[in-house]
């Protein structure tokens, strides 16, 4: 049957927003907003992955239509929570709750917060449903660019980057569509933090701990995000979003690694002029902005103060040291289902890092055995792209166990 679309929502009438990741980084940030904003926004759905506990508290306090849990056999226990503190809140589970709540006729927009490949379904439904995609999920652009974009295309979709990065670039682009170079534009430059091992040695990267790599140094993120970062697969992987996003190819995109944080991205124009976004280090700017746009609403965060900032840094990424930013600019370049591959065996290698299964510095072997192992295919077909998924995980689990063996043999 057609995907139900929104009916016109009345001018003064809230917003509906589905929240799919609530209970992340992304998803309470994102409640923080509209808390601020009532009169503006009403919640219809929050999701989670199995963090019941904390989705019942989410639920009592915004009372959304209906609850997610994306691991069904949490779903009893979720029913049990509500009853006492939302009952009127409907509870789904698994893949088809997710993608329903994004298909709801009462939702406009779509906060797109859950991590990795587990994002790419709920997310594609939102496109195709015409809604206005908030999008910190940069793996459904990594994995599925080309079916991504043509769905938001066919349907009319609005797609607005939350990831701070991306959200800035478009916060520095001119009005308008068309390629960048009719617009004036000749460069976007990414910028980078450099994580907390940006001044280790390879002696130093290899006796890292999931701890370390957790504590990011400027911003309050997800365990799977911080070790992205401290890798830089993570800004890897937003050179390939911002190719989808903003209709260009990596060669035109440059990472900068800047410690502060404070300037977010820049964008560089062939008069000469360079177009910076500076702000705090707070996700909740990104969230109201692409929430509000084209409006500016309050999103709670500092002004940014530069006399206490006090200087920029910046340099040039180290890609000897963090091999992850070259894996994904080639991955990138190959185009087809290689940016899915690297995404697969860049999760899988993460979570043996976190399960301290791997060092830190198998991470990037385990990602090129599977780039180097797997055949690019058109990536075109959503059915092929998962079935490339799944061999890269299977590929990047099995380079795993030879590793556990060569230890064992070594010992």
């Amino acid at each position: 049957m057609p995907i139900p679309r929104p009916a016109p929502r009345p001018a003064d009438a809230p917003v509906g927003v589905t929240i799919l990741g609530a209970t992340g980084t992304i998803g309470v940030n994102t409640l923080d907003v509209i808390a601020r904003h009532p009169q503006r926004y009403r919640v219809v759905a929050l999701t989670a992955h199995r963090n019941v506990a904390r989705l019942a508290e989410q639920c009592a306090r915004f009372r959304p239509a209906y609850a997610v849990v994306a691991d069904p056999a949490r779903a009893g226990e979720l029913r049990e929570r509500l009853r006492r503190v939302s009952p009127e809140t409907e509870v789904l589970a698994g893949s088809e709750g997710l993608v329903q709540v994004c298909e709801l006729p009462e939702t406009d927009q779509v906060m797109a917060g859950i991590v990795g490949a587990a994002g790419l379904l709920p997310n594609l439904a939102a496109a195709r449903a015409g809604k206005r995609v908030l999008l910190a999920n940069k793996e459904a652009l990594v994995m599925s660019g080309r079916l991504f974009m043509d769905a938001v295309r066919h349907s009319g979709a609005e797609l607005l980057p939350i990831d701070s990065e991306h959200n800035a670039v478009f916060q520095c682009l001119p009005p308008g569509g068309g390629p960048l170079a009719e617009r004036g534009v000749t460069r976007i430059l990414l910028t980078a933090s450099g994580g907390p091992f940006r001044t280790f040695d390879a002696a130093r990267l290899a006796e890292v701990t999931p701890e370390q790599a957790c504590a990011h140094p400027n911003w309050v993120m997800g365990r799977k995000i911080s070790v992205d970062s401290a890798t830089m697969m993570n800004k890897g992987l937003e050179v390939i979003e911002a190719c989808w996003l903003f209709d260009t190819t990596p060669e035109h995109i440059e990472v900068v690694i800047h410690p502060q944080s404070v300037i977010h991205s820049l964008v560089s124009y062939a008069d000469g002029s360079m177009l910076a976004q500076l702000g705090n280090p707070d996700m909740r700017t990104p969230i109201a902005h692409a929430m509000a746009w084209p409006e500016r609403i309050d999103s709670g965060v500092e002004p940014l103060d530069l006399f206490a900032v006090g200087r920029l840094d910046f340099e040039r990424p180290d890609e000897t040291r963090f091999p992850c930013l070259r894996l994904a600019r080639e991955a990138g370049a190959a185009g087809g289902t290689m940016p899915a591959v690297l995404n697969a065996a860049n999760e899988v290698a993460v979570a043996a890092f976190l399960e301290r299964a791997i060092p830190f510095t198998a991470i990037p072997a385990v990602i090129e055995d599977a780039l180097a192992a797997i055949a690019p295919r058109p990536g075109d077909d959503l059915d092929e792209i998962l079935a490339v998924d799944a061999e890269a995980r299977a590929r990047a689990a099995a380079c795993i166990r030879q590793h556990h063996a060569r230890g064992a043999r070594a010992s």
